[in-house]
């Protein structure tokens, strides 16, 4: 189930849409990212939020085929991250993980996981939305949700016990380094919805 789930987060639905679409190799646009955010620059709105659903599609089923182990969560985001059929050069892994996250978070798994009943997917997910929402900072929504995931995890007293959902955490996070460079700097770019242009 780890080399499946793997192979499974591999799948590029952003290079591949990009492709179906006529815009080409979405790699060559802005930031060279193959998820929903670089997705936004290039294709427009439509094309980021389908990007978006189908990575996030790809975190959920494959937890559902895992059994809803958390191992499987990590691996799934880990194929996103470093898909072997793109050199392993993919993704930052926050839709995918957020699909994860959901698939997880079911009543009777997460009672099973962890011995509480909750949503950790749409908790991590709010605030992402909220902080992209409120900043139009992408990067920062990213990092803010998975600082809210360890605090959940701290809080609940899971964090101990819940040691893939923190490599997974991690792992999104470590992918965001030159965004934390940026915004320390003052550097990163801006998203408006309205607009579906780069503000700085």
């Amino acid at each position: 189930m780890i080399i499946i789930t793997y192979l499974i987060g591999s799948i590029p639905f952003g290079l591949i849409l990009g492709k179906l679409a006529g815009i080409g190799d979405i790699r060559k646009t802005g930031s060279g990212n193959i998820g929903a955010t670089n997705m936004l620059r290039a294709g427009g709105k439509k094309l980021a939020l389908l990007t978006l659903l189908l990575d996030a599609g790809k975190g959920f089923l494959a937890v559902q085929l895992g059994g809803g182990l958390a191992v499987t969560a990590l691996f799934v985001v880990i194929g996103h991250c470093y898909p072997v059929w793109l050199k392993f050069r993919g993704g930052k892994g926050v839709a995918t993980a957020f699909g994860a996250l959901l698939a997880l978070s079911f009543p009777q798994v997460s009672e099973a996981l962890f011995g509480v009943t909750g949503n950790l997917g749409v908790l991590v997910g709010g605030t992402w939305l909220l902080v992209f929402l409120a900043t139009g900072y992408s990067s920062l929504a990213a990092l803010v949700s998975g600082i809210a995931l360890i605090v959940v995890l701290s809080i609940t007293g899971l964090l101990e016990s819940s040691l893939f959902l923190i490599l997974l955490d991690v792992l999104v996070l470590y992918r965001h380094k030159g965004n934390i460079r940026r915004l320390l700097a003052g550097e990163e770019k801006k998203f408006s919805l309205r607009s579906q242009k780069e503000k700085t």
